[in-house]
C-alpha cells in the first residue's frame, strides 16, 4: 500500500543523473568549452557525488557525442567542427520537414499551441527575458515534431537542439537580430497553416532552419 505522504511526490534524481545533468549543462553553456579536459574528481566534487555515478554520467555523454573518455585522465569535451554544424542542421531539416509533412492533415490540432508559443516569444522579447524567449522558441518547434507522433524522432530532435545550443545558439539568441528573425519566421509558419496546400507551410519550416544555419555559421 502506498503511504499517504508519498502520494504526488517526484522521485529525486539519482547521483548519476545529477552528475549527468550538471556536466551536460556545463558543456551546452560552454562553461567547459570544446577541447577542455575534465576529471572525474572535478565533476564529483562539483556535484557532491562519488566517482562511480560520475563514470556512468560520462559514458552517457560519450554516447551522445559530447565527450571522449580517456581512462585515468578524464573526459575531453569534444570541440564543435564545421562538419558537425552542417550535419546537425541537415538532420534538423530532415526531422522537422518530415514532421511538418506529417502534421499538415491535422494542422488544426496544433494551431492554438503554436499561436500560444509565438505569443510567449513576443512577450518574452518585449520583456527582455532571454531565457523565456529561448524556451518558447524551442517549444514552438517541439510542438510540431511531437505532434508527428514518432517518439524516436522526437527524442532525436531534442538531442539535435542540445547540440545546436553547444554550437553557439546561446550566443546568437542573445542578438536582437536573431529574435526578430525568429519571430518573423514563426509568424510566417503560423500564417502558412491557412494556405490551400502544404507547400507554403513546408517552405516556411525549411526557411527558418536555413536562417538558423546561417546564423550558426556566422559565429564560426
Amino acid at each position: 500500500m502506498t503511504h499517504p505522504s508519498s502520494v504526488g511526490r517526484t522521485a529525486a534524481p539519482s547521483a548519476a543523473e545529477r552528475a549527468y545533468r550538471h556536466l551536460k549543462q556545463a558543456i551546452l553553456e560552454q562553461v567547459h568549452p570544446g577541447g577542455a579536459l575534465v576529471s572525474e574528481g572535478e565533476i564529483a566534487e562539483a556535484t557532491g557525488v562519488s566517482r562511480t555515478p560520475v563514470r556512468e554520467a560520462l559514458l552517457r555523454l560519450e554516447t551522445e557525442g559530447l565527450v571522449r573518455l580517456y581512462p585515468k585522465r578524464g573526459a575531453l569535451i569534444l570541440p564543435v567542427s564545421a562538419r558537425e554544424i552542417t550535419d546537425v542542421i541537415e538532420a534538423r531539416r530532415l526531422v522537422e520537414v518530415h514532421a511538418a509533412e506529417q502534421v499538415w492533415p491535422r494542422r488544426a490540432e496544433i494551431r492554438a499551441d503554436l499561436a500560444a508559443r509565438l505569443a510567449e516569444m513576443r512577450a518574452a522579447h518585449t520583456a527582455g527575458d532571454l531565457t523565456a524567449l529561448m524556451a518558447a522558441d524551442r517549444a514552438f518547434h517541439a510542438t510540431v515534431v511531437d505532434a508527428a507522433g514518432n517518439e524516436i524522432l522526437a527524442e532525436l530532435y531534442q538531442r539535435l537542439r542540445d547540440r545546436q545550443l553547444r554550437m553557439g545558439e546561446t550566443t546568437f539568441r542573445l542578438s536582437p537580430r536573431w529574435a526578430d528573425m525568429a519571430l518573423t519566421d514563426h509568424a510566417a509558419q503560423l500564417a502558412a497553416l491557412d494556405a490551400d496546400g502544404p507547400g507554403p507551410w513546408l517552405a516556411t519550416v525549411a526557411t527558418h532552419i536555413d536562417n538558423a544555419a546561417r546564423a550558426l555559421r556566422g559565429l564560426r
